[in-house]
């Protein structure tokens, strides 16, 4: 019941995945990434193997504690992501080894499916709209889009209207009947953050994504008091004593810790009850592969507070490289009328498909996001 190989495989599109074996003969997946830092992440996973090496998959909690507290230094998005890699990976093992889902060791589920959401290509509105059109025909009821490209400091008027003719174009298309969730990434400051969340209220929105960043949580404690939408954030934040500030201010209404950068499924478990104490939602972010894909989902079968779920099916980012690539069997991925049925195999959920991403890793990746500058050529937010 011993941990005894850990391997990391960085594999297409922009993902970093990790094995555990164990001397029973068992194995766990975990994934391990910090988008852009793959390298680095995978190097934090060696440095703490140590602590990995030899040490009892049951204790669950334990290892996480160790790997959270052991070093000294602590948090942030490598140390973070390293851990939670590792606790998806050991968790997949122990409930393996008892032959249950990992949601049946947080409780047991709360529900029978989970509403999942998908991105569009909004490069026009004309563009926005077809693509609307084209997910709501393929059975989604809620999309997500990005916001602005890079954003200035003060009003950009040109920039405001660009998006609200995107999103008339998508309301034009398919209704109000469906969800519109924009996700503005982080680019916008706050003066113009007050114009757009006025101009964007009239469209009934599902929610408004990083409309700042993070560290101003008091501009966000001060919009969320000025509009009727509901502010979403929280994917870069690394365990629950990031969130925590988020819900003193109460200044969101639906937080997005990533499985795979907050602390894998025993911190985010431990997130979403907090949230449901201050009666805020829960939407992990998941713009990544399957086995965090998987690993939300368990914690979103155990958790009430859970309402939607991100998934990459489809992004830009994974042209010619999905999910399914890497899963033995694509449809467990299958979604119907927006849903996701409960994940019934053992561990995760899912088989992933060792030969493929071994065959991937020999190539794998380089990803960087762009860099984006303002006409006057100096750098935005990303």
């Amino acid at each position: 019941m011993k941990i005894t190989s850990i391997e990391t495989f960085k594999i297409a599109p922009r993902w970093l995945l990790l094995k555990l074996g164990t001397d029973d003969g068992l194995t766990g997946w975990g994934e391990p990434v910090v988008e852009g830092r793959a390298d680095t992440t995978a190097a934090a996973v060696n440095e703490i193997s140590q602590y990995i090496l030899g040490a009892d998959y049951r204790d669950v909690e334990d290892l996480w504690q160790v790997l959270y507290r052991g070093g000294f230094y602590r948090g942030g998005p490598v140390l973070s992501s390293a851990l939670s890699g590792v606790d998806q990976a050991v968790w997949d093992i122990k409930a393996r080894a008892l032959g249950v889902p990992v949601y049946e060791m947080l409780g047991g589920k709360v529900r029978d499916k989970m509403s999942v959401y998908s991105w569009i290509d909004s490069g026009t509105p004309e563009e926005a709209a077809a693509c609307a059109a084209d997910r709501v025909s393929h059975g989604f009821r809620n999309i997500k889009m990005l916001g602005m490209d890079a954003g200035s400091w003060i009003n950009d008027n040109q920039a405001i209207d660009k998006l609200l003719a995107k999103v008339a174009a998508i309301r034009d298309k398919i209704g109000y009947n469906y969800g519109i969730a924009i996700d503005f990434h982080g680019r916008v400051h706050k003066g113009t953050a007050k114009t757009l969340l006025k101009e964007l209220e009239p469209f009934r929105l599902l929610f408004i994504e990083e409309p700042l960043l993070f560290d101003n949580l008091e501009a966000f404690a001060e919009l969320h008091r000025h509009t009727n939408i509901p502010l979403a954030t929280g994917e870069r934040c690394y365990t629950r004593w990031d969130f925590k500030r988020i819900f003193q201010l109460g200044c969101v209404d639906i937080i997005q810790p990533d499985l795979s950068h907050a602390g894998g499924i025993s911190e985010v478990r431990r997130i979403a009850a907090m949230a449901e104490a201050y009666d805020m939602a829960i939407a992990p972010h998941c713009p990544l592969g399957p086995v965090a894909f998987a690993a939300c989902l368990q914690v979103d079968f155990a958790s009430i507070n859970a309402c939607i779920q991100e998934q990459s099916l489809g992004m830009a980012y994974n042209k010619g490289n999905e999910m399914g690539l890497y899963v033995k069997d694509p449809a467990v991925f299958q979604f119907d009328d927006s849903y996701i049925e409960l994940l019934k195999g053992p561990g995760l959920g899912i088989e992933v498909n060792e030969t493929a991403i071994r065959e991937m890793a020999k190539t794998g990746h380089n990803w960087k996001n762009p860099v984006l500058r303002l006409e006057d050529g100096s750098v935005a937010e990303w």
